[in-house]
């Protein structure tokens, strides 16, 4: 469409239906000119393909929106992975992967294909994300990886956003949770991978992504409002503790080097007071 490079965006639903819709509201206001919207339902017990075929009956009708409703919960990377099937039968330049709990500022693609635009060797982009409240308060600016202390982390997490982070960068990782993927990746190193029940999955597709040869980049003019863990019932439940452990115990027990491991259990240990100090002083909630 007037020369643009066709995104397709994929938004993966699964008992979300008010935040579902929404996310897709925000993305119709895109100011980008050729997009499509994918929503994967991952089976639903809340009456959420419903609730999208009734909203938006005329996206879907007119192809803007493609709804997919998988017969049972296939989780976070199988259910993306069958979106990006279908974007990729359907000779999407971009793919960009989406969480229904996120609302997209109306230049966030523009600003993403931008990046990419600049660099044939940027693989992977990511905007700056904001928590939903506060509107002003940084949830994403970038990831790091420390194989030597088995941490992964988002650059400027919980700080007040006071332009410390609108530099564009090449960084570790992608969050997931917004990451807009050159179609070349998925040929060059496949999907996302299974193994993961939830989490660590997009840093692992980075971390296959950069031994391929492409770079993860960060474009702070993209941004992004993330209600967050609305999927999983806020920042300390047990679910969530739980699976952030065995995804992480994947990840390292894969990447890291044998070297890594003399020093990661000390660090362990200092992560593990650390989140206790931000759990006693009331800087992580459980809502």
């Amino acid at each position: 469409m007037n020369g643009s490079p066709s995104v397709f965006c994929i938004i993966l639903s699964w008992n979300g239906k008010a935040l579902t819709i929404d996310c897709i509201r925000s993305v119709l206001k895109s100011d980008y000119p050729n997009y499509t919207i994918i929503v994967v339902d991952n089976a639903s017990a809340d009456g959420s393909a419903q609730a999208i075929q009734s909203t938006f009956r005329d996206e879907i009708g007119s192809g803007k929106i493609i709804l997919i409703e998988n017969p049972s919960n296939k989780g976070f990377a199988a259910g993306n992975n069958t979106g990006i099937g279908v974007a990729i039968q359907k000779q999407a330049d971009f793919i960009f992967l989406m969480n229904n709990d996120t609302l997209a500022d109306k230049q966030l693609i523009s600003f993403l294909i931008s990046a990419m635009d600049s660099r044939q060797e940027i693989g992977i982009t990511g905007p700056k994300i904001y928590y939903f409240e506060p509107a002003d308060q940084i949830w994403f600016a970038g990831g790091e990886i420390f194989l030597h202390k088995a941490i992964s982390r988002h650059t400027g997490i919980r700080s007040r956003d006071t332009g410390q982070h609108d530099t564009p960068k090449i960084c570790d990782y992608i969050t997931g949770c917004a990451m807009m993927i050159r179609k070349s990746v998925f040929e060059k190193i496949g999907m996302l991978d299974t193994t993961y029940p939830l989490y660590s999955e997009d840093a692992d597709f980075c971390m296959r992504a950069k031994k391929a040869g492409f770079l993860c980049f960060y474009e702070p003019r993209g941004k992004m409002w993330h209600k967050i863990s609305a999927g999983t019932g806020g920042q300390l439940k047990w679910k969530k503790i739980r699976l952030r452990l065995y995804s992480s115990m994947i990840f390292y027990k894969k990447y890291a080097k044998w070297y890594h491991w003399s020093t990661i259990p000390f660090f362990q240990i200092i992560e593990l007071l650390r989140v206790l100090l931000l759990i006693g002083t009331g800087r992580i909630k459980n809502n």
